[in-house]
């Protein structure tokens, strides 16, 4: 497989995941925004990696005025520069109050009515603005303070701690007002999230003597929890890609017997009655309670024996699996 059929490939497999999650539990999240997102974010990834822009806009088949063009059109407004479209979009409509759909494309001629609809549509999924009406006449006003607490439920409270547990487990440690600028948070929601994480012992502060430090301590979502899913996948997820651009960015696309970065994926051609069917469609049981078993034990030791943060390394494990059902085209995670 050479490396442009590897990337349709994973392409194709991240296209189906991002379906499966933008309707998952009955949801439907917005995505007027994913395809400027991958092409932005990628972009970005390319110049981080040394990748000039020239060269860069030649590997998305753009001559380099249209792909520095396509950049500032995404990275902001065209009749507000300095500012993204939904910034500035939101910033309108929150002056305004209230305001109609012609008003908006008449303040943001410079951009295309297509772009200034799917910023509306994403504002108005979001919950940030609601909306009233038909064609250019209809009305776009700011969701009230009020109504946004009302819509905040306990799930997004208890997934913002989670987000919040998952950003100092990223850091190893990191101080409030650092955490504070990186997530962006309310303050109301941002010292909410922080109590629950502190009082559930699932945060601690720790001075290494250059002043107090959060770190994360534990994090666990039950299996079948209905609350904090989100972060389990996107967890797995990142885990995966991780080790995969990890081992190409060292070199080492090819295994070794001494690999502590990479993975394995095996496939079993079972039969019902087979006589290791049942080892085998345990295995994802085994690995786990064989892992968390481990795990506690590391814990245990540190809890006995601080690491210094100079010294400290964080080892990533990952593991999955799935049933094909041969007799039905849907899979069992």
């Amino acid at each position: 497989m050479n490396v442009k059929v590897l990337i349709d490939g994973i392409m194709q497999q991240t296209t189906v995941l991002i379906g499966q999650l933008s309707t998952a539990a009955g949801v439907r999240a917005p995505l007027s925004r994913v395809a400027d997102q991958v092409f932005l974010e990628l972009s970005r990834e390319l110049e981080a990696q040394g990748v000039g822009k020239r060269v860069a806009a030649d590997m998305f088949g753009l001559a380099l005025r249209s792909y520095q063009k396509k950049v500032r059109r995404i990275t902001e407004s065209a009749s507000v520069p300095q500012r993204t479209l939904w910034e500035a979009v939101l910033q309108f409509i929150q002056t305004e109050r209230q305001t109609t759909r012609r008003a908006i494309l008449n303040a943001f001629r410079a951009d295309t009515e297509r772009e200034i609809g799917a910023v509306l549509n994403d504002l108005v999924g979001s919950g940030l603005v609601y909306h009233t009406g038909h064609g250019r006449d209809s009305l776009y006003g700011v969701t009230s303070d009020d109504d946004q607490r009302r819509m905040s439920s306990d799930a997004a409270r208890q997934l913002e701690a989670t987000r919040m547990w998952a950003a100092v487990l990223e850091r190893g440690a990191i101080g409030r007002e650092a955490l504070r600028a990186d997530l962006d948070l309310q303050d109301e929601a941002f010292d909410a999230a922080l109590s629950t994480l502190l009082e559930e012992g699932k945060l601690a502060e720790v001075d290494h003597g250059d002043g107090l430090q959060l770190e994360a301590t534990d994090l666990l979502v039950p299996v079948g929890a209905e609350i904090g899913w989100e972060l389990a996948v996107y967890d797995h997820f990142r885990a995966v890609v991780s080790a995969l651009a990890a081992k190409l960015r060292n070199g080492q696309a090819r295994s070794t017997p001494d690999d502590v970065v990479g993975g394995a994926t095996l496939s079993f051609e079972l039969t019902p009655g087979h006589p290791l069917e049942d080892r085998v469609r345990g295995l994802l049981a085994t690995v786990r309670a064989d892992a968390n078993a481990l795990w506690h034990e590391v814990e245990a030791i540190n809890q006995r024996n601080p690491i210094g943060e100079a010294e400290r390394y964080r080892l990533y494990f990952y593991f999955g699996q799935y049933l094909q059902n041969e007799s039905a085209t849907q899979e069992d995670v």
